[in-house]
């Protein structure tokens, strides 16, 4: 797979180059005083920054493709790429003029008009249905006047690269191609995870669903020393120890599934001892902390207790390597972040690599105020790493290592 740097090598200077990037940042669509969008979490706007500035530095005239949100294959001022291109202006210091469309007459004029060092972004991909699209020649299309932007195409979007998509998969086979810097940091990190951790090696997993992480754990389990559960997931394998979860989110379907992976595993997964019971979803409900298994018929766990917080943390203190992926609890209700917050400030004690594995443990760490510097590693794509730790082909990185 070449990289980014060795494209800097062999000049750049006055070529036009479509780099890919991860700027799905998370907004606050509520109007400011000024009436502009405010961006919550700029965390994968400044992960983009050491391969824009790179090329930006080395004359490269720099076409950034992105995506934001979930729009429906058609143009949405909710998904506009136009809060980004200010955020990422601030950060680069240098205005970063924002298309009109994605592969249209703005962008194609605006890249035209491109000299050296400049950058340019497009408007949200997505907002053309066929970058999702399942149909090659619908999706190649797309590709084609994406590719008659630039002469070289980078991708940095390590966040997207699972996904077979025009600007992310078709694009590569129609321009000489190169692996960013933070996709080939990614990959690095994954890679220590897969191949030869330092052990102690532990996993702590937490989010909404079993059915979610279900390949990566089948994959790791065999890796590791010891496998923490947490978050929604917690329920359904309390369940199938036989336990009561009351109204908890449990997955009926995954119960007896979890009963085997326990049985598998023997005591090298790890589970909540104690738990934040409530009435109902909310932040002004009531709470308590019980035992993990004398959660009432009708109430609902949805934090760890600081038992469990405890127990986790004892795991990783002697860990050297580290990987953690989904929030102990609903972080984003303040009753609730005590578990997410203590298992996080744990993993920050790791000596040794500890990576955060994106999506919302990356979140929780910013929005809890956490220093993101205590960590070896926080990376950008959730989904993406799962998927790489599962052992899956990824779309993105196979067409670049073409």
């Amino acid at each position: 797979m070449r990289s980014v740097d060795e494209l800097l090598a062999g000049g750049v200077s006055g070529r036009r180059v479509l780099l890919r990037a991860d700027l799905n940042v998370p907004l606050d669509k509520t109007a400011s005083s000024n009436g502009t969008t405010k961006i919550t979490d700029d965390g994968r706007i400044r992960a983009s920054l050491p391969t824009i500035a790179a090329l930006r530095d080395a004359g490269a005239r720099v076409v950034v493709a992105a995506h934001l949100g979930r729009p429906k294959g058609e143009p949405d001022p909710q998904f506009s790429l136009a809060p980004v291109a200010a955020r990422l202006g601030e950060l680069l210091g240098t205005e970063v003029p924002l298309a009109a469309d994605v592969a249209g007459p703005d962008a194609s004029a605006k890249a035209a008009a491109l000299t050296d060092g400049q950058v340019l972004l497009l408007e949200n991909v997505r907002f053309e249905a066929a970058e999702t699209s399942k149909d090659d020649a619908v999706r190649g299309e797309l590709a084609d006047r994406l590719a008659g932007l630039a002469e070289l195409y980078v991708d940095d979007a390590f966040g997207a690269v699972h996904r077979k998509h025009a600007s992310v998969y078709d694009v590569a086979t129609r321009l000489p191609h190169a692996a960013g810097r933070l996709v080939a940091r990614e990959l690095d990190v994954l890679a220590q995870l897969t191949s030869t951790p330092v052990r102690p090696y532990v996993v702590v997993l937490g989010g909404s669903k079993v059915s979610d992480k279900l390949g990566v754990i089948e994959a790791l389990l065999p890796k590791v020393d010891r496998l923490l559960i947490g978050g929604g997931m917690t329920y359904t394998f309390l369940a199938a120890r036989g336990l009561e979860v009351g109204t908890s989110l449990l997955e009926a379907d995954q119960v007896d599934t979890c009963r085997r992976l326990l049985d598998e595993a023997g005591d090298r997964i790890v589970l909540p001892v104690d738990v934040v019971v409530t009435p109902e979803f909310s932040a002004d409900a009531p709470t308590r902390v019980l035992p993990a298994g004398e959660i009432p018929a009708d109430e609902m766990s949805l934090d760890i207790g600081p038992r469990s917080v405890e127990l986790f943390a004892e795991a990783l203190a002697g860990a050297h390597t580290v990987f953690w992926n989904g929030p102990m609890g609903v972080f984003e209700l303040a009753p609730f972040q005590a578990g997410t917050r203590g298992v996080a400030q744990a993993v920050a004690g790791v000596d040794g690599l500890s990576v955060v594995g994106g999506g919302d443990s990356a979140a929780s760490v910013r929005q809890l105020g956490l220093d993101e510097a205590a960590y070896g590693h926080i990376s950008t794509g959730g989904g993406a790493s799962l998927e790489y730790l599962e052992g899956r082909e990824l779309p993105g990185l196979a067409v670049l290592a073409d």
